[in-house]
């Protein structure tokens, strides 16, 4: 999602919901769906990877060459509420973000190891 002001940990509550699909149908918004809203919570601050953008004109010599890093909130969604009821009301322990792996370090091209000399008897 695109960057929210709230640190990691915190429970945002975003009330501009465009379409909610649930077992008993869906319901669209003109351009909103009334009295729905998300409750999630921030796992991330971050920005993306990074876009270069190059513009090129040949014979002229013109390049420019630019690069872009996105800011983005990564958030675990709680539950959705509606004037229907609530979906997906999950329980305090299974709402707590996973722990980051541990990234693994790049792997270094190995030598072959030199055979010992065979020995003469």
């Amino acid at each position: 999602m695109e960057k929210l002001e709230a640190s990691e940990g915190d429970r945002v509550e975003l009330s501009d919901v465009l379409m909610v699909s649930a077992e008993d149908g869906t319901s669209i918004g003109t351009p909103l769906v009334e009295g729905a809203r998300v409750v999630a919570d921030v796992v991330q601050q971050g920005r993306a990877k990074k876009v270069v953008v190059f513009k090129y004109q040949a014979k002229t010599r013109y390049r420019r060459k630019r690069g872009h890093r996105q800011p983005f909130t990564k958030l675990a969604i709680r539950q959705i509420v509606t004037p229907a009821g609530t979906y997906g009301q999950l329980p305090e322990e299974a709402a707590a973000p996973a722990p980051a792996a541990e990234e693994q370090p790049k792997r270094t091209r190995r030598r072959k190891a030199a055979e010992p000399a065979a020995s003469e008897s």
